[in-house]
């Protein structure tokens, strides 16, 4: 029997062994043959489909991965940790295509989907109707939710969606919401199996709203509420829409307000509806972490600091301080303009590693994809964060290893009230817990590798974050 970590050699071939228990049966092992960098990766990587079939991976692939493996995304998240040590030219998975090109954006999926993150930035929902009552407030929320700027609204009816496929979209989508009748003091069977379904699965770190429907006695919602009640980081919007039957003037004034709740962050981001003059943007800054942005005039770049403080009043102005080492610093020097983004709770830890953890001089941080922008013509996140202020530098002041940017504000937009992410958050919450028991060697204090050994080289350099030696301490 092969003991985790273990090799065998076949002439030409050798192959290591990695226990990968509950992914997803407690006795999966993913085996390495590092001659041709092929990864055995048992059902990671999978899908459902016929493989003689042409159809993109991804949405048979998340169905899979949801239905199949959703349960387990720890132990996921730490089989890709280990996985990213290794050069990997092939994913070969037990169900579904041999994986031979561009892996990262497979790995990219896997993060999200096991890191319990939204994959799009959307509203799904869900509804259990009997008479089309439940469907019509359902469909009129989803009307409101795209007059305001939400980029993408889908309706599920419970009834007649495959459940796994209902399941799947629940993950995908940022928000969420559930629009049942009231039937035997309960909820719908459908709508019951499908809140099941989804917590038992982990459902987390996801917005919900909630419609419920009943003409004497409406409990729906009470009931959905506490089938949520164990799942983790849900905000609940207020209010509930409550239909008595059928829709009514009241009740669409509920779903109106509920609309704007759910698309705030949208109706903050559009320039026709946003308030850009919002100078409450400055309450969401503390000592926390921000992404600030900036272009170079070829391609936009940010980067992760923690210095930024309001310095005066009257007039507003902003004090940033950012590392002469950064690329950001020569870019904003030279253009005179930066964003500010302040990070919300809900930022996972896949946005330090974006900007914080590669250079803008090598890497493009945003892909060169389509982004929003403030009226300085700066890109500002869609996502992760409670406001964002645009600045014009007014002085600079050098620090030594680094310079202050003092600046006026141009613009101002809250975004949500989500609280602002401090860098206690940040360690205790986000940044990931080093798997250090029973090991010798020397972990990064940047994002938590652990290098194996007595002696650490010291031109090392940690595969996952880049820094050197200097930010490894000896494992205690």
């Amino acid at each position: 029997m092969a003991e985790n970590g273990a090799t065998l050699s076949l002439g030409k071939h050798t192959l290591t062994f990695v226990f990968a228990p509950m992914v997803h049966w407690p006795e999966v092992m993913v085996t390495y043959d590092s001659t041709d960098k092929v990864l055995f990766s048992a059902d990671g990587f999978g899908k459902f489909g016929a493989l003689d079939r042409e159809e993109d991976w991804l949405d048979e692939a998340r169905r899979y991965y949801i239905g199949i493996v959703g349960k387990y995304g720890a132990q996921v998240q730490a089989l890709l940790k280990k996985a990213s040590a290794l050069d990997i030219s092939i994913i070969c998975p037990l169900h579904g295509p041999v994986l031979k090109e561009n892996l990262g954006y497979y790995l990219h999926y896997y993060n999200i989907w096991s890191s319990y993150q939204p994959e799009t930035d959307g509203i799904l929902i869900a509804y259990a109707s009997i008479y089309g009552n439940t469907r019509r407030a359902a469909e009129l929320l989803g009307e409101k939710c795209k007059a305001m700027g939400c980029p993408e609204v889908v309706l599920c009816d419970l009834a007649r969606e495959p459940i796994s496929s209902a399941v799947a979209k629940a993950f995908r989508y940022s928000k969420l919401v559930l629009a049942t009748t009231t039937y035997n003091a309960d909820v719908f069977p459908f709508m019951r199996q499908f809140i099941e379904h989804l917590t038992e699965r982990g459902f987390q770190n996801r917005t919900v709203a909630l419609i419920e429907n009943g003409s004497w006695a409406p409990l729906a919602a009470k009931v959905m509420k506490e089938m949520l009640a164990a799942s983790k980081n849900i905000t609940l919007l207020s209010p509930t829409v409550t239909v008595k039957s059928a829709l009514s003037e009241d009740s669409k004034a509920q779903i109106e307000e509920v609309a704007g709740e759910l698309c705030r962050a949208y109706l903050a981001q559009r320039d026709e509806t946003a308030n850009k003059n919002d100078l409450s943007a400055l309450f969401k800054i503390g000592y926390g972490l921000y992404v600030v942005t900036s272009n170079d005039g070829k391609k936009d770049n940010g980067l992760i600091v923690n210095t930024v403080t309001q310095v005066t009043n009257t007039p507003n102005r902003v004090a940033v301080v950012i590392n002469k080492d950064n690329y950001s610093h020569h870019v904003i020097l030279q253009t005179k303009k930066m964003n500010v983004n302040c990070l919300s709770v809900e930022a996972p830890f896949s946005v330090f590693e974006t900007f914080g953890f590669q250079s803008g001089r090598s890497v493009d941080k945003f892909g060169g994809e389509p982004q929003l922008r403030s009226d300085n013509g700066l890109v500002f996140l869609s996502r992760y964060i409670n406001a964002f202020m645009s600045l014009e530098v007014e002085q600079y002041v050098d620090l030594g290893t680094h310079g202050m940017f003092v600046c006026g504000i141009t613009e101002a937009r809250v975004i949500s009230d989500k609280e602002t992410m401090t860098y206690t958050y940040y360690q205790e919450n986000v940044k990931p817990k080093p798997q250090t028991e029973g090991k010798r060697g020397y972990v990064c204090k940047i994002c938590g590798y652990v290098y194996e050994g007595d002696e650490r080289p010291e031109d090392f350099i940690c595969p996952l974050c880049k820094h050197g030696a200097a930010d490894f301490e000896p494992i205690a």
